[in-house]
């Protein structure tokens, strides 16, 4: 078993072992005031509307205003340290994302350890990336493409969010299992990433499935392959980048996390309340409309696969030599 999914078992074996609020006094008392929801992005993007979509269905059954709070900075941490130090009550929640994964290898030293020091509670949803060019570039598929590196070293690079964003070890990823190399080009955010495959500055990016769409559908870029293990349901017609590279995944994924003493009883009530919104046929069409499936499963569950997510990307950032900026 690997290091991160085993440490994730024996914490979640010791928080089993304390002993949470009754039951029925839970249901009469949480939430008695209002939630707020921490994300570590700014409005508008991805991660800040599939929390508002789930803040908003939070608010409407269980009666209390479920607030976003955007706490931007040091790629997420900022906000999941403010988690971390907030009471174990119920009424801080953490916005997960692939970047508690990622952060955990590419930080020499952080003031917490997320596997640690917060419990997992739901999934909200997972969605690719799109292996995208600019429809200039003479690759029309994968293996085009991974031919092209190949007969041009040192010609072809790759934009991405930044040092350690998904977009990167997505990147990076493909890079290991294929053997091609390509220059990494950092950005301050996957935008002006895609602002510069559109100018032909760089000649590839991995950008999240909900912000590419509206490239793709007007032909600014040529999509080569999604990243993960079937075929988007909103892009039927692009492949899957395993279809060439075999065992290729790499999706991103939102949830939802508290402070790591957060009584099991409020942890099995949010998590009920949300996985009924995941299967809410209008709520789970808004996901889909974001190029997202959603993700209800079990907080045990989420914890493990975020775990295992964790255990991934350390290879990765290993194989890449990446560090925090």
């Amino acid at each position: 078993m690997q290091h991160h999914r085993r440490r994730f078992l024996q914490l979640a074996a010791g928080a089993a072992a304390v002993p949470g609020f009754s039951r029925f006094a839970l249901a009469q008392s949480y939430p008695a005031r209002p939630v707020r929801m921490v994300v570590g992005f700014a409005p508008g993007g991805t991660t800040d509307l599939g929390a508002r979509l789930v803040g908003q269905w939070l608010s409407e059954q269980l009666g209390q205003q479920f607030f976003i709070e955007n706490r931007t900075g040091a790629a997420t941490n900022i906000a999941t340290e403010a988690v971390v130090r907030a009471p174990a009550d119920g009424y801080t929640l953490l916005v997960v994302t692939a970047s508690n994964a990622i952060n955990a290898t590419l930080y020499d030293k952080l003031n917490f350890d997320y596997l640690r020091d917060i419990a997992p509670v739901a999934g909200v949803m997972r969605y690719p990336l799109v292996m995208q060019v600019n429809p200039t570039f003479p690759a029309q598929t994968v293996a085009e493409f991974i031919s092209y590196v190949k007969s041009h070293p040192g010609k072809v690079s790759y934009g991405s969010g930044g040092i350690g964003t998904s977009i990167q070890v997505a990147t990076e990823l493909f890079k290991m299992m294929t053997g091609i190399e390509m220059i990494h080009v950092p950005y301050r955010g996957g935008a002006p990433a895609m602002t510069d495959l559109m100018a032909g500055q760089v000649q590839v990016v991995f950008n999240p499935l909900p912000e590419s769409m509206e490239f793709i559908r007007s032909g600014k870029l040529r999509p080569l392959g999604v990243t993960s293990a079937t075929r988007a349901p909103v892009l039927p017609e692009i492949p899957t980048i395993s279809e060439t590279v075999a065992g290729y995944e790499a999706d991103a994924f939102q949830g939802v996390g508290v402070p790591k003493a957060t009584p099991a009883d409020i942890i099995e009530a949010l998590n009920k309340a949300i996985n009924a919104g995941l299967t809410d046929a209008k709520l789970k069409a808004r996901f889909n409309e974001l190029g997202a499936t959603v993700f209800p499963v079990a907080p045990a569950e989420f914890g493990r696969f975020v775990a295992e997510e964790t255990d991934k990307w350390a290879k990765v950032i290993k194989f890449a030599g990446a560090r925090s900026e």
